[in-house]
């Protein structure tokens, strides 16, 4: 009972929408629920769930990130431009790939941090820019953006127990963000500052530095995204990013995490990244067309936001 009441309200609500969804897949296709579909439903799960894991952090400083597009394809390109390089560049690609989504986002952190320019605003013009030098790079023509054998191999490949190696990456992204807001004075600094910007600077906290930090954690997280979506898709191309801003958005506040700031828990991320994919699958699993798709999708999120998504935020 003690442990049921420690979960958030949000987070089961969510677990109990994804019950939902997949009683209604099986019943329209039994191998909803097999095994090998679920398992390739996660591997799914695990791009959106890297790319949502940095805007977490983001969000919960009260936040937001709307360069999160482009920032996921200029990570993906600019990896696979210095893979172009020979054998060295190809050992650089997915490093080099990370560092250019942790420019981005110290960059957007500064603009917020000590520019004080709103970041909503601060990021689409970011995000406006990135598009504007990666068009500029391709000279608006496909690219010679292939994959390496180590996208791939991260990407798509299965190597213990039959499990796809991109879910451990997630896996291992999620141990440590998760371990970083609950046990580190950083995680704790992240959530005061989400509460109260100015409270918790008058406290003693060095908010610039925490707000640089996550932002910058976001634009590597996107960046990694970026470089496993391009491993999966055997190459980059202009725009990748774009299907990926609303979802990680949604699974963020399915999850439980406060809109405003200041309130979530990482596995409710999860949980709302699961959802937001199975969702996506069994609207695809009925053939739906993609206008009826984006109506029930988009009334799924709004319904939930609406059990849950509009309550006062909680200052400490």
């Amino acid at each position: 009972m003690i442990a049921i009441k420690s979960i958030d309200k949000p987070i089961l609500i969510a677990s109990g929408f994804i019950v939902v969804v997949l009683a209604i897949g099986s019943t329209i296709n039994t191998s909803f629920i097999s095994p090998t579909y679920l398992l390739q439903q996660l591997q799914v799960a695990a791009f959106l769930g890297i790319i949502a894991s940095g805007m977490m952090l983001v969000i919960l400083l009260g936040q937001i990130d709307l360069s999160l597009p482009w920032t996921v394809t200029t990570g993906a390109m600019m990896a696979t431009a210095v893979a172009r390089l020979g054998p060295w560049g190809e050992a650089l690609a997915i490093p080099a790939g990370m560092l250019c989504g942790l420019a981005i986002g110290i960059v957007n952190g500064f603009g917020y941090a000590w520019l004080r320019i709103p970041s909503m605003i601060f990021t689409l013009g970011t995000n406006a820019v990135l598009q504007g030098l990666m068009v500029l790079y391709t000279g608006g023509f496909a690219p010679q953006t292939q994959a390496t054998p180590l996208m791939q191999f991260i990407a798509v490949q299965k190597s213990v127990l039959g499990v796809p190696n991109a879910l451990y990456i997630w896996i291992v992204v999620t141990v440590v963000l998760a371990l970083m807001l609950r046990t580190t004075p950083f995680g704790r600094y992240v959530f005061a500052i989400g509460n109260r910007e100015s409270a918790a600077y008058l406290s003693g906290v060095r908010t610039r530095s925490v707000i640089v930090g996550c932002f910058a954690v976001n634009g590597v997280t996107a960046a990694l995204g970026g470089v496993m979506l391009t491993g999966y898709s055997t190459k980059a191309y202009q725009g990748m990013g774009d299907a990926y801003l609303l979802p990680a958005i949604a699974a963020i506040v399915l999850g439980g995490t406060s809109i405003l700031g200041g309130k979530g828990q990482y596995i409710g991320t999860v949980i709302g990244v699961i959802l937001i994919v199975l969702l996506q699958s069994m609207l695809s699993v009925m053939q739906m067309p993609e206008a009826g798709r984006q109506i029930i999708y988009g009334v799924v999120i709004v319904v939930m936001l609406l059990v849950y998504g509009r309550g006062a935020k909680v200052h400490s």
